[in-house]
């Protein structure tokens, strides 16, 4: 096999907030997390601004815009403020995810199929603004049809069941879920889009994925925060992407 494209790391600084907000002071900060992200390798950094701000905040945001010399992936609900904000501040890429105000986090992917109109006329104003936007679903054939069919440049595969599964023992759920990922993974790059996966993914889920030859980025945060506390975040980091490597050369050895 021919080398395959290097794939990105997306590091998503969501909870540096949560912990700075846990205490209402102005530390840790997600700015400097998000600079050490970047020195261990990060390719970019991700963030959501919720709509009730319970962790990243507008300021994050103007703070990210200015000191990042990586891509800002912005990860939005489909509303009127967030695309305003979107639209002023005109990050790198918009991710666009489901939000319900009472779920931990964000739980599966968006419903695109049944909203094609609304979503085709959401993400136009920010397409033109040059972002690149990016719909986060599950690996469902349907709603990556609705995706190419909205004009969005980039699906990102939910690869939560999956992790879930693993986590849980549920071995054969979980080589079902790796299965539809691939195939769904392959299908997305068929039609022409390009295919990021993330959310939940660890060092014990990460290879089988990275693997995949049609993906390129991975996005996560959740796990590497949480590693951070062990082990700091420069190598919480660099031994993510050690392993996103590792996958990368084994596929194309074998």
């Amino acid at each position: 096999m021919t080398d395959l494209p290097r794939l990105r790391l997306g590091v998503n600084i969501d909870h540096v907030a949560t912990v700075r907000n846990a205490r209402g002071g102005a530390y840790p900060d997600p700015l400097r997390a998000a600079q050490l992200a970047e020195e261990a390798g990060a390719d970019g950094i991700t963030a959501h601004l919720r709509e009730d701000r319970r962790h990243i905040s507008d300021a994050d945001i103007d703070g990210l815009m200015q000191v990042l010399n990586v891509p800002l992936n912005f990860e939005m609900a489909a509303t009127p403020e967030m695309q305003a904000i979107a639209l002023r501040h005109k990050p790198h890429a918009v991710c666009i995810v489901p939000e319900k105000r009472e779920e931990r986090t964000t739980e599966g992917g968006l419903e695109v199929a049944r909203e094609e109109n609304r979503l085709a006329h959401f993400i136009a104003p920010l397409r033109d603004a040059g972002c690149r936007v990016s719909i986060f679903i599950a690996a469902d054939r349907r709603q990556i049809e609705a995706a190419h069919r909205i004009g969005a440049q980039v699906i990102e595969l939910h690869t939560g069941a999956y992790c879930d599964a693993q986590a849980e023992g549920r071995l054969a759920e979980r080589d079902r879920e790796l299965e539809a990922l691939r195939e769904m993974a392959a299908f997305g790059h068929a039609l022409g889009l390009e295919v990021h996966a993330g959310h939940g993914l660890t060092y014990d889920t990460v290879q089988p994925v990275a693997a995949f030859p049609e993906l390129r980025e991975l996005n996560i945060g959740h796990f590497l925060i949480g590693e951070a506390i062990f082990r700091g975040l420069t190598p919480a980091v660099q031994e993510m992407r050690r392993l996103m490597d590792d996958a990368r050369a084994r596929r194309v050895a074998s």
